[in-house]
């Protein structure tokens, strides 16, 4: 199973920033939280912060887990492992996306999320409503 680790980036308002896949990628124009795989002997927070910096042109500050996701897109399945984070230097540049958007959560809802994605939201959405 490959690991696989999304950050969500929360912002000053409580928003989270979703990416969108490029054209020419596995599952291209779907949104998702950006992140990517987990190299052997790499914690998933080390993960994150690489990941990030290099899709994303910024530093994180990670914060709490959510509970991992395994899903199969048909290419075998994935442990995605969510994290909140925080920017914490560095300007976004969409490196690997076709667009960056801040959203809320009904924005969030109505955008067309990666299915291993969805559950995260859900879960990100109950716990900010405790």
């Amino acid at each position: 199973m490959i690991r696989v680790v999304a950050g969500l980036i929360e912002d000053d308002q409580g928003r989270l920033l979703a990416c969108r896949r490029p054209e020419g990628k596995h599952l291209a124009g779907k949104w998702e939280f950006p992140g990517g795989k987990i190299e052997a002997a790499e914690s998933p927070a080390r993960a994150l912060v690489r990941e990030l910096q290099e899709e994303l042109g910024v530093t994180v500050d990670v914060g709490k887990a959510l509970t991992p996701v395994v899903h199969d897109y048909g290419r075998g399945p994935i442990e995605l492992i969510p994290l909140r984070c925080r920017i914490a230097s560095g300007s976004l540049d969409a490196r690997e996306h076709s667009e960056l958007r801040w959203c809320t959560a009904e924005e969030l809802t109505r955008l067309d999320l990666a299915a291993a994605d969805l559950p995260i939201l859900a879960e990100w959405m109950t716990s900010e409503s405790e």
